[in-house]
């Protein structure tokens, strides 16, 4: 009988832990990281890229990468953020994202004074309502021309982790 109670919770453990493993592990089905020439992001530089959708049951999250330094004079940044679904023309949404506050200092994950910053654009996981080709462009929209300690910018398509 302790045997049989030993090999179940043995077993029991092997299956909570590939369940973990494999369940609450996101796929990135697209990410990108592009460069900022000298760290001064110019207002009419886009960050472009595309990327495939082939999956249109899965749920889906959307974030922007970002690095920058420590020397960076915002908690903030505003964004236009584009993204065209196939056949379709490019729709447009300003995003203010934080970036850090007075009290607690920068979010994200920081050595010496580079810090990246990975944030969610949706609220709730959704569906791509077709396959296909999807575009996107990524600019800042700060008054600051150009905006200066900001690394790179990217973005990430990820399947998500946790379905509705």
């Amino acid at each position: 009988m302790v045997i049989i109670k030993k090999l179940t919770l043995k077993y029991f453990l092997l299956l909570f832990c590939c369940t973990f493993l494999f369940c609450c592990n996101a796929i990135e089905i697209f990410e990108i990281n592009k460069t900022i020439p000298g760290h001064a992001w110019k207002s009419d530089v886009d960050v472009k890229g595309s990327f495939t959708v082939k999956d249109t049951v899965s749920k889906y999250d959307m974030y922007v990468l970002l690095r920058h330094t420590d020397a960076y004079k915002y908690n903030n940044i505003w964004l236009n953020i584009g993204l065209q679904y196939p056949g379709e023309k490019m729709e447009y949404k300003q995003v203010n994202l934080t970036l850090g506050n007075d009290r607690n200092g920068w979010e994200g994950t920081g050595m010496d004074d580079i810090w990246y910053v990975k944030k969610k654009l949706n609220k709730t996981p959704f569906s791509f309502q077709q396959a296909g080709q999807y575009y996107f462009s990524i600019s800042n929209i700060m008054r600051d021309d150009p905006l200066l300690h900001v690394m790179s910018v990217g973005l990430s398509v990820q399947k998500s982790a946790f379905v509705e």
